[in-house]
Formats: C-alpha cells, sequence, structure tokens
C-alpha cells in the first residue's frame, strides 16, 4: 500500500496513535525483512519482487511518518 497523498492525522486520539505507530513499525519491520530476503535471493525475478515489495512498505511507512 502506497498513499498517494498526505493525511492530515493531527486530530487522531492516543489509541489511534498508537495503533499508527505499530503500523508503521511493521511496515518498517516488512521493509527490514524483504530486503535481506532480496539479498539472499538468486532468482533475479523474485530478487526484484522482494526489493519492490521493501522500497512499497518503505514509501509507506515514511509517508505515514510524515503525515504525523
Amino acid at each position: 500500500m502506497t498513499l498517494k497523498n498526505t493525511l492530515n492525522l493531527s486530530n487522531l486520539n492516543q489509541q489511534e496513535l498508537q495503533n499508527l505507530r505499530h503500523i508503521i513499525m511493521n511496515h518498517q519491520m516488512m521493509e527490514s525483512k524483504l530486503r535481506t530476503y532480496a539479498q539472499n535471493c538468486r532468482d533475479q525475478q523474485l530478487k526484484q519482487m522482494f526489493e519492490q515489495g521493501a522500497r512499497s512498505a518503505g514509501t509507506t511507512a515514511q509517508n505515514l511518518i510524515n503525515s504525523l
């Protein structure tokens, strides 16, 4: 999931903010794992798929962070 527009997340309550932090951390962990998979992959097509997934997860996490 890649955000196309910035969101206004300034009016979140504490529970929503905590949930958003978990989502961001999960995307960051996903990015890290997918990069590791790509580095250890020999099949080029699979490697590219892992790299694209890592970029997408990283972009989503960064977009959410920037929206806070």
